[in-house]
Parts: C-alpha cells; structure tokens; sequence
C-alpha cells in the first residue's frame, strides 16, 4: 500500500521561510521604527525652531490696558519684533515692549505687571520738557504724527536729561498712562523688542 506524503509547500501547518507572513513582519517592523523615528526628529526640530523664534525673533504680547489708546486696545495682541532692537536702534516714535521697572507698583499705585508697552519719546541724549500739553525734545516742539489722546494731565515732564543706553516712555492716552513721568527712564537692556503689529482681534489687524 502506498501512502502519499503531504505537500509540504501547500501544507498550512509548515509555512515556508520565504512566505509573505515570515517576510513582512520583520520588514514591516523596521518601517515603523523609521516613520516613528523621522516624526521625532521633525517633532523636535519643530519645537526648536519655535523656541528660538520666540526667544530671538518675535514674540506675541496681549494688551492688558487702556494706556496706548487709541492705538492699541484692551485685548489687542500684538507681535513684537526682537530682532529689530537686538539688533537695530530704537528710534524716538517706536512702541516697544519692556520689563517693568521696579518701582512700578509704588509709583504708580497698580498692580504687579510683567512687561509694559508705551511710546518712545526721549532717545539717549535728548532733553525732555513739558509746557503745558506741548512737549519739547532738545529746545524743539516734538512732532507727534501718531494718534494719542491728550492732555497731559497733572503730570507734566519735568526737565529731564535722558542717560546714556536709557529711553523714555510714554503712553499714547496721555491722561492717564503712567509711564516715565512716574517711574523714570527704561535702560535698553530692559526693552525687549518693537511692537511691529496687531494680529488680533481679526478686524484690527494692521501694522503699528
């Protein structure tokens, strides 16, 4: 009697080494690690480059309040351009953004405030005064050709000379900002960049 031995090429239970299921796990194993692998890197790199962007290059900043009305409003958001001051001038008319000072809160009877946002109009050098709304830089009338909103109010400038690496603030809502006719001027190391636009709300968005 003869007995057939089976076909072990067809035979389920003896898969060959060269079948599609023995090949394609270890394949399809490598192609994952590769994928997941480039994701990182991209992952990664994306958050680099967002964070020297941030930290070197721009950076957005909310308005808390009304002082550089009627320019900027409560809940503006604006982007700040870091780069122009690290490695440009701050020039008199430039809205920059800054640590607060020290003295913030005693001189102004206002709560704590990481950074402020005003106008400059006192560069290194200059000599500041006020008659009554009129502002006088180095003897001159100053040209103010951006919107503000005056008087003065009680606080006039009192004859100031602007130190060397040293500017001087002010806020467009004249009357009520508190700002370098309060707590003096702002060191240069202490600006941190020029506001360069409003990117929110959406039906302001505009260039300072």
């Amino acid at each position: 009697m003869t007995i057939d031995a089976p076909d072990v090429e067809n035979s389920p239970a003896s898969p060959d080494a060269t079948s599609p299921t023995a090949s394609s796990s270890p394949s399809a194993t490598r192609r994952f690690l590769r994928q997941a692998t480039e994701w990182t890197l991209i992952i990664v790199g994306a958050l680099l480059l967002a964070f020297l962007f941030r930290t070197y290059v721009a950076q957005t900043f909310y308005i808390p309040s009304d002082s550089m009305n009627p320019n900027l409003l409560i809940g503006d958001r604006i982007l700040v351009s870091k780069i122009s001051v690290e490695w440009g001038t701050v020039h008199r008319g430039d809205i920059v953004v800054f640590d607060s000072p020290n003295n913030l809160v005693s001189a102004c009877g206002t709560t704590p405030e990481k950074y402020l946002v005003k106008r400059v109009i006192g560069v290194p050098g200059d000599h500041l005064k006020s008659v009554g709304d009129n502002i006088y830089v180095n003897g001159a009338l100053l040209s103010q050709p951006w919107a503000h909103i005056e008087p003065l109010g009680s606080r006039p400038i009192s004859p100031t000379i602007v130190p060397a690496n040293h500017y001087f603030m002010l806020g467009d809502n004249e009357p009520i900002s508190c700002d370098s006719r309060y707590w003096g001027t702002v060191p240069r190391s202490s600006i941190i960049g020029k506001a360069v636009t409003i990117i929110y709300p959406f039906n302001r968005i505009g260039f300072l």
